[in-house]
């Protein structure tokens, strides 16, 4: 064979071997992603929340594949969406003390954050907050994606009087 024909194998093979890969990231969480909450279910935990928001996809680091849409309520137990997220592997939800979107702001102030919980689900959510954490003392839910360091949504739900 000509050096050339080889290249040639080589690079269209790696191509597409790249272009699987990046498929599986983006398809394996859905494929293993547990039953979503119902909106009945989520609804019925609505009526106890604290605060509500609204993620939007027009952010400035939301994108065509990091993006959520929906209603979201906080409340001393659950914080749920109604609503979606893009797909994608490992979401946290954070609670901060100043609105973010975009990558550099979350990472710039990532300490003063908390971690709540991980979403599993793509289509509406209900996630558990532990007891230690005083969802009063912060203003803006992030969604982000921690094994790429990638921001994908936020909404602020209050505003918070500076002492």
């Amino acid at each position: 064979m000509k050096k050339r024909t080889i290249a040639t194998l080589i690079s269209t093979h790696a191509l597409v071997l790249a272009i699987g890969f990046g498929a599986g990231i983006y398809a394996l969480p859905i494929l293993t992603a547990p039953d979503a909450p119902s909106i009945e279910q989520v609804q019925s935990v609505d009526t106890q929340q604290r605060f509500t928001a609204e993620f939007s996809r027009d952010l400035k680091d939301s994108d065509a594949l990091h993006w959520g849409e929906g209603k979201v309520t906080i409340g001393d137990e659950f914080i749920t969406l109604n609503g979606k997220l893009s797909p994608g592997p490992d979401f946290k939800v954070y609670l901060a003390k100043e609105f973010v979107e975009t990558e550099a702001d979350f990472n710039r102030l990532k300490s003063e954050m908390v971690q709540v919980a991980d979403v599993k689900t793509f289509d509406n959510f209900l996630v558990p907050i532990t007891t230690d954490v005083n969802v009063a003392d912060y203003n803006t839910i992030i969604i982000w994606c921690e094994s790429f360091g990638q921001f994908i949504t936020a909404a602020q739900y209050q505003q918070l009087t500076q002492s």
